[in-house]
């Protein structure tokens, strides 16, 4: 699997997207412990994808994939909890549980490829 940019990846145009969506739904948060944990680690999926392929270097690469899914699975933590503090709906939760998930599997998958 040959990339040119690390904008070319699937994963990091889905954490993109997961980032995009997590500054929606808790960018005008209050709760700011809160805020700033979800937003922090979503950021990190998609920054962790784009300096590890940057790094030029299959074995760099890989082991900034394992920090992302790290990052994503805390993401993942961050929305049950969300759900549960009833700041989204079912809808939502959903939706960013499903897209964290897809994530986490494509850095896995692409950690094998490595």
């Amino acid at each position: 699997m040959k990339f040119d940019r690390f904008e070319d990846i699937i994963a990091w145009q889905k954490a993109k997207l997961l980032t995009i969506k997590c500054y929606k739904l808790f960018g005008e948060s209050k709760n700011w412990g809160f805020k700033n944990q979800i937003l922090r680690a979503s950021v990190s999926v998609m920054n962790n994808i784009a300096e590890g392929f940057e790094r030029k270097s299959n074995n760099e690469f890989k082991q900034f994939l394992f920090i992302a899914k790290g990052s994503c699975g805390e993401v993942r933590s961050m929305i049950i909890l969300a759900q549960d503090l009833e700041k989204i709906n079912q809808i939502e939760y959903t939706e960013l549980f499903n897209l964290s998930e897809e994530i986490s599997k494509m850095l896995s998958a692409l950690i094998k490829t490595l």
